[in-house]
């Protein structure tokens, strides 16, 4: 047997061993020839040549993530710690875009390093032109400034920024309890607020139902004091009317009217001394002071037939 066939079969098997190149699924392999870029390899068993040909880096093109904390400060100097989440990947699967991801930088450190190191300084940009009241409103403002200067620099790496997130925005622990107390007393001054104006509609309310029953009772007043006049008006008419019709009779009969009168004068004596409720009253019951009462009555009687003349002509 010669000596040269198993060394020749050996070394036969090392060169094809060694031309061959496995890429993996969601990645890309970068070939280079004397340490110049030659072509690129796409997923599955590959061929090179063996001991010129190189395989410098297989570039991956799946999603990538990477959490990031860091702090920024307000325009009012406060101090804001953020927790950031960043979603990236490559671009596209083109030779151009390949070689951009594999000789940007000089390796995946330098470049995570860097896509970090420009987040951090778009947020503390944006942050230092607000004040600390405005930040936690101004999340995805914030998000928006960050990937649009982030993916413009990432397109030129050759990756595409797929997502940012800022999970966690929060002050120092001073700053958040003077927030917290700003907040109390804003509501405890909503809440006066609130129960001041309930109060005046309360009093306003009732100051308009005591001006309605005031003049209700204002007006059951003057309806009951217009029913008492004309009460009174219509008795005055129906004891005149009886008068005279009692004058006519008496006339007829040829009675002096001054008994009648002298008749409702004990009547109203009769009454007041019944319902006077212990009022003592002093009058003259003597015949003198019965003879000057219906004088005096007589006379009245008189004068008053005396104007009624006066009145007819």
């Amino acid at each position: 047997m010669n000596p040269f066939i198993i060394p020749s079969i050996l070394a036969g098997l090392a060169l094809i061993l060694l031309s061959i190149t496995v890429v993996r699924q969601g990645h890309i392999g970068v070939v280079t020839l004397f340490g110049k870029y030659k072509r690129i390899m796409y997923p599955g068993i590959n061929l090179k040549m063996p001991l010129l040909e190189n395989v410098y880096k297989k570039i991956s093109i799946q999603n990538q993530s990477i959490e990031l904390e860091f702090q920024a400060i307000t325009a009012d100097q406060a101090n804001v710690n953020f927790k950031a989440l960043i979603v990236f990947r490559a671009l596209d699967e083109k030779e151009e875009t390949i070689k951009n991801i594999a000789f940007k930088f000089i390796d995946q450190k330098s470049f995570m390093q860097t896509m970090v190191r420009s987040v951090e300084s778009s947020i503390r940009s944006f942050v230092a032109t607000k004040k600390q009241s405005e930040v936690l409103g101004l999340r995805s403002e914030i998000v928006h400034a960050v990937k649009e200067h982030l993916d413009h620099s990432l397109m030129d790496w050759g990756f595409h920024l797929l997502d940012l997130q800022l999970n966690d925005i929060s002050f120092d622990e001073a700053i958040m309890r003077s927030m917290a107390q700003v907040v109390a007393s804003n509501n405890l001054k909503a809440a006066a607020e609130n129960e001041g104006m309930a109060l005046l509609i309360t009093k306003t309310k009732a100051a308009e139902a005591e001006s309605v029953s005031i003049r209700m009772t204002a007006q059951a007043e003057m309806d009951a004091t217009n029913m008492r006049g004309l009460g009174n008006a219509q008795f005055r008419k129906n004891v005149a009317d009886g008068l005279a019709q009692a004058g006519e009779v008496m006339e007829k009969g040829k009675v002096d009217p001054a008994f009648m009168l002298f008749t409702m004068w004990l009547d109203g004596m009769k009454y007041i001394s019944e319902h006077g409720k212990g009022n003592v009253m002093f009058f003259d019951g003597s015949n003198d002071g019965m003879d000057k009462t219906l004088k005096q009555m007589q006379a009245m009687n008189s004068l008053q037939n005396q104007n009624g003349a006066v009145v007819h002509k």
